[in-house]
């Protein structure tokens, strides 16, 4: 017990204290009735549903999942170039989840030159939990071909997707861009299929090995049609810039050789003659 418990108050300190405590409720006294008070329960329930907004980086009237990040990624950079979607920390196996199904791993190759088991050991705990694996890759050595043969390699025995990055800020672009289309159907990423007739010759004429885009367009160009393509010889289509005589004799020689094959012609030749 306290020596100072039974010892009573002095007399004009009782008084001063009351003094004090009308002064408090005068001035403060009609803040009960202003639009700025709350009930102490109330002040800390709306405390309380604030509490883990520290934790995430939410750009305002985002109405999006957010991307979840390992607290072990704390500190990478890449995290101050995702600014068009939201994301916090969450207890996670893989280094980011940007959706229900896809996940991605995070591997600087400096750490992965130093350390090379670290991502089989990752990949060991990561299995088979999501249908979308990425192996984030930020490339930040000067002589990369070998170890990114290596990786190359336990992405394809894995099953995992191998996104490469050259700076911290691509690769939190990457994770970005992948939060971002998680609900876009897959039209979205499909090349578009023209039906004009220019853009068919062109698939026409891509259709012979080794004839690109780049050259069946110089031959539309420089020919203007396909029967003057036709009627060229190997000789003046290997005139065309970038053509050369290879790929001139090989188109003339798929353009002037009949559709039909020998037998078959030669069947129809009988059915003439017999006729």
């Amino acid at each position: 017990m306290s020596d100072y418990e039974d010892d009573p108050i002095p007399e004009k300190c009782a008084e001063s204290i009351m003094e004090r405590k009308e002064t408090f409720v005068e001035a403060f006294g009609s803040l009960k009735n202003s639009e700025f008070y709350r009930k102490p329960d109330e002040a800390c329930s709306s405390k309380s549903g604030t509490s883990g907004s520290s934790k995430a980086v939410r750009p305002s009237g985002s109405k999006s999942n957010p991307i979840l990040v390992s607290p072990r990624q704390r500190g990478n950079p890449l995290l101050k170039s995702i600014l068009n979607v939201p994301w916090e920390y969450e207890e996670i196996i893989p280094d980011y989840v940007m959706g229900r199904t896809t996940c991605a791993l995070f591997l600087s190759l400096r750490y992965h030159n130093l350390n090379p088991d670290y991502i089989n050991e990752r990949l060991k705990q990561l299995g088979k939990q999501y249908e979308l694996r990425v192996l984030l890759v930020q490339v930040d050595t000067k002589d990369p071909h070998h170890a990114l043969k290596n990786l190359t390699r336990i992405s394809i025995l894995t099953d995992v997707t191998l996104m490469l990055a050259w700076s911290a800020e691509e690769a939190g672009r990457i994770i970005e861009t992948y939060k971002i289309f998680e609900n876009k159907p897959p039209d979205m990423i499909m090349e578009k299929q023209e039906s004009g007739p220019y853009q068919k010759l062109l698939s026409t004429l891509t259709t012979v090995r080794s004839i690109n885009r780049t050259d069946a367009t110089t031959l539309l160009t420089t020919f203007g049609s396909l029967e003057k393509i036709l009627k060229a010889t190997p000789e003046t289509l290997g005139l065309c810039p970038g053509l050369g005589p290879q790929k001139a004799n090989r188109l003339y020689r798929v353009l002037h050789q009949p559709f039909l094959r020998e037998s078959a012609v030669k069947r129809k030749v009988k059915s003439v003659s017999k006729c």
